[in-house]
């Protein structure tokens, strides 16, 4: 007989014995789960506008002429109605005076022929005409301090004037800038949204605002008007918010990154990672009876590291919150702090 190798002996003797290999049941899937709960969800409405002072103005010099004296400093502060600027007037205050005598000339005249009209020794004609004359005397008079008036520049409102620009002597042609004044006290901030979510605002809607020389510190305020024309080439409305500014931290001309609160609701959440997809559809394994059960789930906006969902669960149930990629539905799950399962494992042997 031939010998037989030894490799096909092992073959043999082992399909001979018909015995079971040994099998290892596999463990439970260690997960994390929570329960359902409700959350805050917010439909925001991201922007970016510009600001701009709540009143400003380039105040200029009404005539060509000298610079007298200049009444402000640098970015100082300026009341309402204080003299900004001062420009020489000494030909008009000339001309003030003398207008100013012909009106007294023509006054006195006028009274001496008023007290002869009554004695019946002046004619109405005679006295009219004087009338006319002192009229246009004291007609002169304001004339000439409405000139004078021309060359003080005062603020017309409270507020923060800009750096000067011009000097005391210097000649200046008429609408010169001289300084311009600014109220800061508040800003207003102009930015446009798409006319498809214009639903999403209203007047008295509270925004956020950040600029980038203050990252860490949102602004607050208001929309005070929202423009009734939207613009036909950019189909954009335009939106006027307002922001108090009591420490001036906001300047005018800075770019701002607008954020409106448009809507708040309560609706139930889960983490981002508890959501799995598959296609077009979401799912999420909720815990029953320590297995994991697959259930479609209706889903919202992401926030906060939070899912919204809108439909498919209820409120209060458990849901796999870590480790969905080891699950499938109906496999069974172990939670943190259950007991390991005792490991089992049978050798069925059979003699050769």
């Amino acid at each position: 007989m031939r010998n037989i190798s030894p490799i096909l002996l092992i073959a043999l003797t082992l399909s001979a014995c018909g015995g079971q290999k040994e099998k290892k049941a596999r463990p439970p899937a260690l997960v994390e789960a929570a329960p359902i709960a409700s959350e805050t969800f917010t439909d925001n409405l991201d922007a970016v506008g510009t600001a701009f002072a709540n009143e400003q103005v380039v105040l200029s010099a009404p005539v060509t002429e000298r610079i007298t004296s200049l009444n402000f400093s640098d970015g100082g502060y300026v009341g309402k109605g204080q003299v900004i600027a001062t420009l020489a007037a000494g030909q008009e205050r000339a001309e003030l005076a003398a207008a100013q005598a012909q009106a007294l000339a023509a006054q006195q005249q006028l009274d001496r022929i008023q007290a002869l009209k009554a004695r019946g020794f002046a004619t109405a004609a005679s006295l009219d005409s004087q009338v006319a004359l002192a009229n246009a005397a004291r007609a002169s008079a304001q004339q000439a301090r409405a000139s004078i008036g021309d060359r003080v520049v005062r603020a017309p409102f409270s507020g923060w004037v800009s750096l000067r620009t011009v000097s005391p002597g210097a000649i200046v042609t008429a609408g010169t800038p001289i300084a311009t004044v600014s109220d800061i006290s508040r800003i207003k901030l102009d930015f446009t949204i798409p006319e498809t979510r214009l639903s999403m605002v209203r007047e008295g809607q509270a925004i956020k605002a950040v600029s980038a020389a203050w990252p860490d510190r949102p602004f607050t305020g208001t929309i005070a008007t929202i423009d009734p024309v939207i613009d036909p080439a950019t189909r954009a409305v335009r939106i006027r918010a307002i922001l108090p500014n009591p420490d001036r931290a906001l300047k005018p001309g800075m770019l701002l990154t607008v954020n409106v609160i448009a809507k708040e609701r309560q609706s139930l959440s889960v983490p981002e990672l508890a959501v799995v997809g598959d296609g077009e559809d979401r799912f999420v394994f909720v815990v029953e009876d320590r297995k994991a059960k697959r259930i479609k789930v209706d889903t919202g906006i992401r926030q906060n590291g939070l899912v919204e969902i809108l439909g498919g669960v209820k409120q209060g149930q458990t849901v796999v919150t870590d480790g969905v990629v080891k699950l499938t539905d109906g496999v069974p799950v172990r939670l943190p702090g259950d007991k390991p399962e005792a490991k089992s494992a049978s050798v069925g042997r059979a003699a050769g």
